[in-house]
Parts: C-alpha cells; structure tokens; sequence
C-alpha cells in the first residue's frame, strides 16, 4: 500500500473526512459551547472572589455578621427605658388600645435620649402622617382593626386634632 492509501485510510478512521461533512458551517456551535464553558468559569471565579469563605458554614448566612452586629451601639432602648422617666405615660398607655404599641415605634430611636435627656429628645410625630400609616383602611388588615380613610374621616386635620395618640379614644378636650 502506497503512503496515500494510508493516508486516506488514517483520514477516514480519525473522522475527518465524514465529520467534516456533518459539521460543515458549525462553528457558530463551537462558539457556543466556548462561551458556555467561559461564563462557568467566570462564574466560579466570582463566586469565589465575592463571597466570604465562611458563608454557609452554618447554613444560609455568614457567621461573623452575627458578631458584627453585635458589636454595634444599640439604638433603641426599649419599653423599660421610657418608663424609668415616663412612668405616667406608660401607665395611661397601658390602659389604652395602644398599650401593645412599643413607645419607639412613634417617637423614634431612643437609646440616645435614654442616656442623656438632653443630649437629644424624642420625635414628635406628625399625626397626620403617622396614624395613617397603621389605620388607613386596606383590605389587608383584619377587619376588627381599626382603620379609617383619612380623607373621609377628617379631612385636612392632623388625628392629635381629635384623638389622644396616647388614649385613642379620648379627646384632647378630655381631662377625665
């Protein structure tokens, strides 16, 4: 057999000849298939690069973020803070519709007025834009909650106007 023959025979053994007709104009495949395998490897290279090594290490969240969290001030003192010095409010509070209400969710933060008094003074919220915030009547909320539409149930003016936010039912008229 001459080296051609061999040649021919080497040829159609590897493929060559009867890939190449199947194949004909498939680059735009292989193309394709680099640039899946590239994305993969982008992928994992990103991963690696952006999320912390410790991340799943007790399930879904990075471990050292509980003690960075720790580690910051507090900022809100809680209910007993606001009794320390406002004894009386909490008291009428607690005999009211607000009584589970915690005393920062209207006045704000209060961990640094806790400390100092005077150093800063708790918010006093605009009733017209607080109250609506929890009582705007919506569909979602139960239907033995208390909800209103503020246009309708009093116009332009602020819910302190009428109510007590501290006792919700009486009026501010109210000394009783």
């Amino acid at each position: 057999m001459n080296y051609a023959v061999w040649g021919r025979m080497v040829l159609y053994l590897l493929g060559h000849q009867t890939m190449r007709g199947k194949f004909d104009g498939a680059e735009h495949l292989v193309r394709l298939v680099v640039v899946a395998f590239v994305a993969v490897l982008l992928f994992f290279a990103l991963r690696k690069v952006m999320v912390p090594s410790e991340f799943g290490k007790y399930g879904h969240f990075r471990p050292a973020a509980l003690a960075e969290i720790a580690s910051k001030a507090p900022v809100y003192a809680g209910r007993g803070a606001c009794a320390d010095c406002h004894d009386d409010v909490v008291k009428l509070k607690s005999e009211g519709k607000h009584a589970n209400v915690a005393c920062e969710t209207c006045h704000g933060a209060a961990s640094v007025h806790a400390a100092d008094p005077d150093k800063q003074k708790p918010l006093l919220p605009d009733t017209k834009l607080l109250c609506p915030s929890c009582h705007e009547a919506s569909t979602a909320k139960p239907s033995k909650f208390p909800q209103v539409v503020s246009s309708d149930h009093a116009g332009d003016a602020a819910c302190g106007t009428c109510h007590k936010p501290h006792e919700p039912n009486k009026s501010p008229e109210d000394k009783s």
